[in-house]
């Protein structure tokens, strides 16, 4: 019998950061690679997989910080679509079919988002890489992450950061600090902790997400996450098990 997954449609949330793979370019060409083999190889197994990026790697809003609020978000939200575009082609030379959508309209370079034609691209075994966030400012690409996850009918949101998952307190500032292996997303809020924005944390405590936090350090993370490896931090929407 061949591996069985634990999720089939997933929402993968990759932040700007991890495309550089800490090599001080904007893209680690051996990261992307080894990114797009897995996710070829989830795809294999029948896994669905759209991918939300964020931009860290070439412009944060808070960077722009004597700037206008509104015009820095959408300096961010256009680099999202650079990234996506980058992904997209990594996926397309490991020979897979993969799409750009994007909240705001990039009609030469992206597909305009359409939930009905994310899913159909889906169905068709596409990769679909959504830019632009949610095309809206003020608004994290976690909390774009839990919306897509939300419309396209994801099993889980798949949270690949820096760390291997949520701890009681930052583990780079606190020595004591303690991996947490389940959490519910109620009590992400009620203690404050901040691995997830917590806008996102309520969206998917309220529409039922469950959300697994992971390290990407490995990009086989990714398969293991998706075929129910023990891994990282699940953060259930209630106080019980997914």
């Amino acid at each position: 019998m061949g591996t069985q997954l634990k999720f089939k449609r997933v929402l993968l949330k990759l932040s700007g950061e991890a495309l550089s793979a800490g090599s001080g370019k904007l893209y680690d060409d051996a990261f992307l690679s080894k990114l797009a083999d897995v996710v070829r190889r989830c795809l294999d197994l029948g896994a669905e997989i759209g991918v939300i990026v964020g931009a860290g790697n070439i412009w944060r809003g808070r960077q722009g910080k004597d700037m206008d609020p509104v015009r820095a978000d959408s300096m961010g939200m256009l680099a999202t679509a650079i990234n996506a575009i980058a992904l997209q082609d990594a996926f397309c030379h490991a020979g897979l079919d993969a799409r750009v959508m994007t909240a705001a309209e990039l009609r030469p370079y992206a597909e305009p988002y359409s939930r009905d034609r994310a899913i159909h691209h889906l169905e068709e075994k596409r990769v679909v890489i959504f830019g632009c966030g949610i095309g809206l400012p003020f608004f994290s690409t976690d909390t774009a992450g839990a919306l897509r996850a939300a419309e396209i009918g994801a099993d889980v949101m798949l949270m690949a950061k820096n760390i291997d998952g949520i701890y009681t307190a930052d583990p780079q500032l606190d020595p004591k600090a303690e991996k947490i292996d389940e959490i519910s997303c109620g009590d992400i809020l009620s203690h404050g902790l901040k691995a997830i924005d917590a806008t996102a944390t309520a969206f998917c405590m309220e529409h039922d997400i469950p959300i697994l936090v992971f390290g990407l350090s490995d990009p086989e993370n990714i398969l293991r996450a998706i075929v129910g490896d023990h891994l990282g931090t699940i953060v259930t929407p209630t106080n019980g098990n997914v």
